[in-house]
């Protein structure tokens, strides 16, 4: 029986022509650091080699202010650090309209777009994903924004996040180009994607999953009822034996999927982040693999 090994080499972006590290940095807590400390945490994902770099408008909102401070920080670097952003690709979203709470109609995106790169500085961004979506825009009004998007030159790769299997493919039956990313819920404790299509369709559509919160909400790390911790105990038993940390083997475990899931890791600890590369020393048996997902499940498999 063959283990599961991982490795650091880059993977496609979907069918994007975009290559992107196993792993992804995420900037959703970015906002509050200061320039130095912003560009401390990009270096630092960059040594332990990440080159996709996940962030989105609304990042920095906390329900009163703060819609735009990830960007606006994330654009201080790189007015400071030129650089920096020839090395990454660079991801963002938009669509969330605090308290609407979403709008993604073609007026609203082009203008959300435009004050992204403004806020970041750049000409254009790698990825650009649809946040969340909106009921009350047709999916063909959507597709035709996000063409116009890449017609002009400011986007390179679309995606979807938070979508579900038939929002999807209705978005990509009126699109010229093709969804590159996915972007759901996916950790050992979230485990829905495995069994509601979405990564059947996009092993069958060559569409890269990029999934958030990939230690749940931080209760894979601190544990609170029988099933976080009997999912704690099976990603020990592996993580234990490689010499590695918890994490480390969430991470891995995601990545350990065929659809070849890139965790995007919130951490905003330096030496956390440098801890990412440990996620390659772990090799997984299926026994292992399936250990963790039958605690997840609390149930045998059938």
């Amino acid at each position: 029986m063959s283990d599961i090994l991982l490795t650091p080499q880059s993977r496609p972006l979907g069918k994007s022509g975009i290559t992107v590290s196993p792993i992804a940095w995420g900037m959703w807590r970015f906002g509050t650091s200061t320039v130095a400390e912003g560009r401390a945490l990009i270096e630092a994902a960059f040594d332990a080699g990440v080159t996709l770099f996940d962030t989105a408008d609304i990042y920095g909102f906390d329900g009163q202010g703060g819609f735009g401070d990830a960007e606006a920080l994330l654009g201080k670097v790189f007015a400071e650090t030129p650089a920096l952003r020839d090395r990454m690709v660079l991801a963002t979203k938009g669509g969330i309209t605090p308290p609407v709470p979403y709008d993604s109609s073609d007026d609203y995106l082009m203008r959300a777009l435009d004050a992204s790169l403004t806020r970041m500085g750049v000409d254009h961004v790698d990825l650009y994903q649809i946040h969340r979506p909106d009921i009350l825009t047709h999916p063909q009004e959507v597709a035709r924004t996000l063409d116009a998007m890449v017609s002009s030159g400011k986007v390179r790769a679309v995606g979807v996040s938070n979508h579900t299997l038939e929002q999807t493919r209705a978005l990509a039956a009126f699109l010229s180009v093709p969804i590159a990313s996915q972007q759901p819920e996916f950790s050992p404790l979230w485990t829905e994607p495995m069994t509601d299509g979405l990564f059947d369709h996009a092993m069958a559509q060559d569409i890269a999953t990029l999934a958030w919160s990939p230690l749940g909400g931080g209760r894979i790390a601190e544990p609170g009822n029988a099933r976080e911790i009997a999912v704690a105990t099976a990603l020990d038993a592996v993580a234990t034996r490689y010499s590695v940390g918890r994490a480390a083997a969430a991470y891995s475990w995601i990545m350990a999927h065929p659809a070849r899931v890139i965790p995007i890791v919130g951490t905003q600890n330096v030496a956390r982040i440098a801890e990412l590369a440990d996620a390659y020393t772990v090799r997984w048996s299926r026994q292992d693999w399936y250990d963790v997902l039958v605690a997840s499940r609390g149930e045998k498999l059938p």
